[in-house]
């Protein structure tokens, strides 16, 4: 059965060096400023509050979501839309484009690496789709088109949409 959490690229070639993953990695920002600085950019107080709402939030944020919640620490919107191209090309981040507004949600460390996005029709919500069975499915489609297509895969997007339960249930209930 599937689980449905709710959450509501164009990058540089460019080799973006890893480095070693601290356990606590949602609460301790210090993996990030290494990975930031070992790749030759500061990890500013302003990408610091950008990440965290990014890292605390449950819903995919757009620009100007995240843009709301920090401007209030002297952030601007310009500030807010570099940072989270800078988080894209060092894979902190995925951002999901959806009728031309960019979302963005973690990529790197995610406890939902894989999953499939659910976009509802009528009220826009996006919804993670976290299933073992369809990541098993995932997985096999992905090698799948390797294999075939002697390509590498490093990223899948995959988008459903429809209308989610509650507007589902909305729509019985005007019928």
């Amino acid at each position: 059965m599937s689980r449905l959490i709710p959450v509501g690229n164009n990058k540089k070639e460019r080799n973006i060096t890893p480095v070693k993953r601290n356990d606590s990695i949602d609460k301790d920002l210090s993996y990030y400023e290494k990975l930031f600085k070992k790749n030759g950019y500061k990890f500013t107080m302003q990408k610091q509050m950008i990440l965290l709402e990014i890292i605390n939030s449950n819903i995919h944020l757009s620009v100007k979501e995240i843009y709301e919640r920090v401007k209030k620490n002297n952030v601007g919107f310009a500030t807010v839309y570099r940072s989270l191209k800078l988080f894209n090309e060092l894979d902190i981040t995925k951002e999901i484009s959806i009728n031309n507004i960019s979302y963005y949600e973690m990529k790197i460390f995610s406890s939902k690496s894989l999953h499939i996005h659910f976009k509802c029709s009528k009220c826009n919500n996006v919804i993670d789709i976290d299933d073992k069975n369809l990541n098993l499915e995932y997985i096999k489609l992905n090698k799948k088109v390797e294999k075939e297509n002697n390509v590498e895969v490093n990223d899948i997007d995959i988008m459903f949409i429809g209308l989610c339960s509650t507007c589902k249930m909305d729509k019985k209930y005007q019928e």
